[in-house]
């Protein structure tokens, strides 16, 4: 089992900065994806951006250039660093991992299914 809690989630305003931090509780960092995805009220889940434990990332075109994924393996905590925020950006922010020690891809995984250990999540919210 992996425990994922995301923190940092807030008001902030448009053209601001946030970062959002995941920590993780397993001890096997190895041969994973994780991923942030987020979520507003009535829509479905959609991903932001993930991390593949060689450190290959990938991040959804609405958000590229603006927000970057890391992974800090001594503190074994995620984080997603959001610059240049938007209105639009706002939403639950869910932090998500594949089963640790088994993923197999070179490249981090973009789909929901994927992922089979999520956080409660952080609220951001972006305001002009």
């Amino acid at each position: 089992q992996v425990r994922l809690v995301e923190s940092g989630g807030g008001s902030v305003q448009a053209g601001g900065s946030l970062t959002l931090s995941c920590a993780v509780s397993t001890l096997d960092l190895n041969a994973f994806s994780m991923a942030w995805f987020r979520q507003t009220p009535g829509q479905q889940r959609t991903w932001v951006a993930c991390f593949e434990s060689m450190g290959s990332t990938r991040y959804t075109e609405l958000i590229q250039g603006r927000f970057t994924i890391s992974f800090d393996k001594a503190k074994r905590t995620l984080y997603l660093h959001m610059l240049t925020v938007k209105p639009e950006d706002t939403a639950m922010y869910y932090c998500a991992s594949t089963w640790p020690g088994m993923y197999d891809r070179d490249t981090c995984s973009v789909d929901r299914l994927d992922y089979k250990f999520w956080g409660p999540g952080t609220q951001v919210t972006v305001s002009t």
